[in-house]
């Protein structure tokens, strides 16, 4: 059974088709690298699995079951999160503050109810090292290089025991090794059963993570299949229009 799958997804705005007839899927542990430019689809998709647009039609379904979502939050209590590029962390807290951020954990103190740093700590310690990521709880954000801000990032997904991880553009705007650190987080996810999305324009980032590649252009979907059956050179093609389908 597919952990997540997309059928017949389409997606209307006004008199503008964004997205036509899309169907893919997504096993358990695997990490699927979408593609595409500048205004094939992706966004729109990743805001559809993410619960902040509804399609036009078609289903979605996790583990089998069909789902609709109202709003992110109905996604998120599936399962799903997202690391957008931005990143959303706030520079001035730590790392762990930054994990925890909304969902702190907290002890009572007579009437009061103070939080547990301490044990955020702790907890935020064990998922890096779970990552393998070197980031400690305690260092401040702002002085993170852009493959531990990735980290902190990540680290939040596993916090929430999320099943599917969708990451937009993950190693943009970052250096060599930085790209480096990001691409074994996601092979840390993939180990750890969790089905990932990867967003990129990357070819060789996505060459070497991915398990399949899934190529999106004026919103319809013009490839999905293993990585070891495609190629970068293919790959261009389908973007561009050069290859029609494969």
């Amino acid at each position: 059974m597919e952990r997540l799958s997309l059928k017949g997804i389409s997606r209307n705005f006004g008199a503008i088709r964004a997205l036509e007839n899309v169907s893919l899927e997504l096993g358990a542990g695997e990490v699927m690298g979408l593609m595409g430019d500048n205004g094939a689809g992706k966004s729109t998709l990743v805001k559809i699995i993410a619960g902040n647009f509804r399609p036009s039609s078609g289903e979605i379904r996790i583990d089998g079951r069909k789902i609709d979502f109202h709003r992110p939050i109905d996604a998120q209590r599936a399962g799903i999160e997202v690391v957008y590029q931005d990143l959303a962390l706030c520079d001035h807290l730590t790392a762990a503050s930054n994990v925890f951020l909304g969902r702190e954990p907290v002890r009572k103190l007579g009437p009061l109810r103070l939080i547990d740093y301490p044990a955020m700590h702790r907890q935020a310690g064990q998922l890096f090292a779970q990552l393998k990521s070197e980031t400690r709880p305690r260092d401040v954000v702002r002085r993170m290089s852009g493959g531990q801000r990735q980290a902190v990032a990540i680290a939040r997904t596993l916090l929430s025991k999320a099943r599917i991880v969708l990451l937009d553009e993950p190693t943009a705007a970052i250096s060599v090794r930085q790209v480096a650190e990001v691409l074994d987080l996601i092979r840390h996810l993939r180990d750890e059963g969790i089905s990932v999305v990867l967003i990129s324009h990357r070819m060789p980032d996505v060459f070497s993570v991915a398990d399949r590649i899934a190529v999106l252009r004026r919103g319809s979907l013009v490839a999905s299949k293993p990585v070891r059956q495609s190629s970068p050179e293919e790959v261009t093609g389908l973007i561009t229009g050069a290859i029609e389908y494969a």
